[in-house]
């Protein structure tokens, strides 16, 4: 079904991929090529549209925009950022939604106050401000705004539109803020991923189930990591543009960098039919284009799958779980235990074995990947003239738009799923990230969303609350919610999937007649509008000449997430407030946390009044002078860190960075950074991402001195020496560090403490 690579790999007509191997030259000679890979690599979609938007050099990129998107849990943050650093207007379009927030029933008024906020904002700067229920992020931003050859860089990480041939970029809020400063977007050129698609999905397959496939397959490996994907292959032309929509906003949980497909007469019909027929252009690979690696995937093998928890990669065939469920549940259980052991809870999925098939509590198909046009035409012909039952399973669905929602009542889709049971809800991102539809205590939910992380439904296994998600494809969340919840693959015969002949119709005017679209008019004078949770950053200190950091969280899970590092759900409503967000600040990974960095933070605010320092601070001063290593230490400030085998998987909210740094983090250290977008969010907040090799050098409530540390980055030193005070351990460990590649523009802003500060520096 699935082949990757073990070469690079040459494309030739757009038709043949040939192995970077001892064969290639002869294989291209016959058809009147050359092996010649630097020439090549110009041949990708990728270098076309990268070198149209970079203003560096051809290895290291300066990226411009066309255009950017936040939501309403991550625009005031950069709004605010680009305010403290010099913004008075928006320079590019900016689409801020209101997909995330809009029903979360916490916080009294603050949700709403964030929406005023943001309109305001729409109004001052120019911006362009989507009411909320009308659309998802990512909806809108295929409707109105991905075009042929375009870039996007949103502040939500399945900032996906390469199905319409335009890169999204999925960054945290400083990268945004940048842009809105009117700097650029900088890393250096990335490898670029062929994804070669052959064949055709047969009835009852749909977009996730394809996705499931890939993720499977190259996650765990690294295999695409940082990486751009690009979709081609003969396969592409037998896929509707939702269906590759569906696999592109997947693309994410594959760890890549960004995609873009091959476009075609079917992206000029959806542009048309969305009314920007201007915005298409044909856009191929050159006769002969070189890629990094290559993903072969043969659709018409494809089955539907499910990934059960806690991650997208951990996929199975829906048929090879019925076969082996009990075995395989409880591999799944045994690995829940030793990632959420410490918090005292038990996955328990062997009691959904029942009657010989595995009983589901709750179905939802939402955002930007389940609630789209044809994926929810598709369940509607599944349940047509069927019932979802009267007991414990419900079936929740939430088209992604208004325009969407118009289309499926016209269609007739909507009056199936009512009256087979289900419920229509507005456009929604919530089932997303644990602000709705949480299921009940012990439930298993299937889901046509992005992610199954741990607590990303919305449970709280720290007071004993533990759900768990599996994804699936509409298709089969259909079949099964027609037999009453029992698990059910929507290839088998008696669902009734067929592929879904219905026709979209897009009505332009329910967005003109709500949203409101300044861009390219910002009225300076309109005043914003400030609820009273909507808090500015705090100030951030700049990097010292000397630092000493204490590890006051050690994290051993094989990877942290960014759901794990600041919760989603019902904190998501406090994201306008950096203080009061930053006390959930790992509150469900490691509750003390909060209290020990607080603790730090008083050491510091304490050294800064000339006051004493406490007996522990004290024995570390004294073993670092004893040991010779106290140079600088005298003036050294003081600050917290975290310690994570890989950290930063998942979401790109810069929250995940900004609320350590609030609380006084100074560092992370780490083996591996799941993610650019993690590591670019500490970067932007101040805190040293730091690289070590040996996890047993550090432990839990150590102190590491790093003497000079102000002058290794800003000169560039490719080894930093620091020294670990041990309590109970006599003198101190020399330690060697590495903050990996910096460009130079990222060495300033450590050295000034953040984004800020060195915006307003200039």
């Amino acid at each position: 079904m699935i082949t990757l690579f073990k070469t690079g790999a040459y494309l030739a007509d757009g038709a043949e991929l040939i192995a970077d191997d001892a064969d290639a030259a002869a294989k291209l000679k016959r058809r009147g090529k050359t092996a010649n890979r630097g020439a090549a690599r110009q041949g990708t979609i990728t270098h076309g549209i990268l070198s149209a938007h970079n203003s560096g050099s051809e290895r290291e990129l300066k990226i411009t925009f066309d255009s950017l998107a936040s939501h309403d849990i991550t625009y005031v943050g950069i709004i605010q950022t680009a305010r403290a650093s010099g913004m008075t207007r928006f320079p590019l379009p900016y689409v801020l939604t209101n997909c995330h927030n809009s029903l979360c029933a916490v916080g009294g008024t603050i949700n709403e106050d964030d929406h005023v906020f943001a309109l305001s904002a729409a109004k001052k700067y120019g911006g362009i401000y989507v009411p909320p229920h009308l659309a998802v992020i990512h909806s809108y931003n295929r409707e109105l705004m991905a075009g042929c050859g375009k870039m996007i860089l949103g502040s939500d990480s399945h900032t996906r539109y390469g199905a319409l041939g335009a890169m999204g970029v999925g960054e945290g809020g400083g990268e945004l803020a940048k842009q809105l400063v009117g700097r650029t977007y900088d890393l250096s050129y990335p490898d670029v991923v062929a994804v070669y698609l052959t064949g055709t999905p047969r009835a009852g397959v749909g977009p996730q189930d394809a996705a499931l496939a890939i993720i499977g397959a190259v996650f765990r490996n690294g295999y695409v990591k940082n990486k751009a994907l690009e979709f081609v292959g003969d396969g592409v032309a037998r896929l509707p543009v939702d269906f590759r929509n569906g696999i592109d906003v997947m693309t994410t949980e594959t760890a890549c960098w960004s995609s873009v497909w091959r476009t075609d007469g079917a992206v000029r019909d959806y542009l048309a039919a969305h009314g920007r027929a201007a915005e298409y252009r044909e856009l191929a690979p050159k006769d002969v284009a070189y890629y990094e690696g290559a993903v072969v995937v043969d659709l018409s093998k494809v089955e539907p799958s499910i990934a059960l928890p806690f991650h997208p990669s951990n996929v199975y065939t829906i048929r090879e779980l019925a076969a082996n469920a009990a075995d395989i549940f409880a591999q799944v259980e045994k690995d829940a235990r030793e990632t959420l052991g410490a918090q005292g809870v038990a996955l328990n999925l062997g009691a959904k074995l029942k009657g010989g098939g595995i009983q589901v509590e709750q179905a939802v198909i939402a955002g930007c990947s389940g609630g789209t046009f044809d994926n929810l035409s598709a369940a509607a012909d599944i349940l047509g003239g069927k019932s979802t039952g009267n007991g414990a399973f419900s079936l929740s669905v939430y088209p992604d738009s208004q325009p969407t929602f118009a289309a499926l009542v016209q269609s007739g889709a909507v009056s199936k799923l009512v009256a087979a049971g289900a419920v229509v809800r507005s456009a929604f991102c919530g089932p997303c990230f644990g602000a709705g539809d949480t299921p009940a205590n012990g439930a298993l939910s299937i889901r046509h969303t992005t992610r199954n992380f741990p607590n990303r439904e919305g449970s709280k296994p720290g007071e004993g609350q533990l759900a768990a998600v599996a994804l699936m494809d509409a298709r089969s969340i259909a079949a099964t919610a027609a037999n009453g919840g029992r698990l059910t693959a929507a290839d088998e015969a008696a669902c009734g999937a067929k592929p879904t002949t219905e026709r979209f119709f897009f009505d332009r005017s329910i967005y003109d007649k709500r949203v409101y679209d300044g861009t390219g008019r910002a009225e300076p004078d309109e005043p914003l509008v400030f609820g009273p949770n909507i808090k500015d950053w705090p100030r951030i200190p700049a990097l010292p000449d000397s630092l000493l950091v204490k590890v006051v969280s050690y994290l051993t899970d094989p990877v942290i997430t960014t759901d794990e590092l600041i919760p989603s759900g019902e904190t998501s409503s406090y994201r306008s407030n950096p203080l009061r967000l930053a006390e959930f600040t790992l509150s469900r990974k490691d509750p003390a946390y909060v209290g020990r960095a607080k603790a730090v933070q008083a050491q510091e605010s304490a050294r800064q009044a000339g006051g004493k320092p406490d007996a522990e601070l004290r024995a570390a001063y004294r073993k670092l002078a004893a040991a010779a290593a106290g140079e600088g230490l005298a003036g050294a400030a003081i600050g917290s860190a975290v310690y994570a085998h890989k950290i930063g998987d998942g979401s790109a909210r810069e929250q995940a960075a900004s609320c350590q740094r609030v609380l006084g983090a100074a560092a992370n250290f780490a083996r591996e950074y799941a993610t650019k977008r993690y590591r670019s969010n500490l970067l932007n907040w101040g805190i040293l991402p730091f690289l070590v090799a040996d996890e047993g050098a550090l432990r839990l409530g150590d102190y590491v001195f790093l003497p000079g540390i102000r002058q290794a980055v800003l000169g560039k030193a490719d080894e930093i020496k620091g020294y670990v005070v041990r309590d109970g351990a006599d003198g101190v460990a020399e330690i060697a560090l590495a903050l990996g590649a910096l460009t130079d523009a990222e060495r300033e802003i450590l050295a000034a403490g953040c984004l800020i500060n060195h915006y307003r520096a200039e």
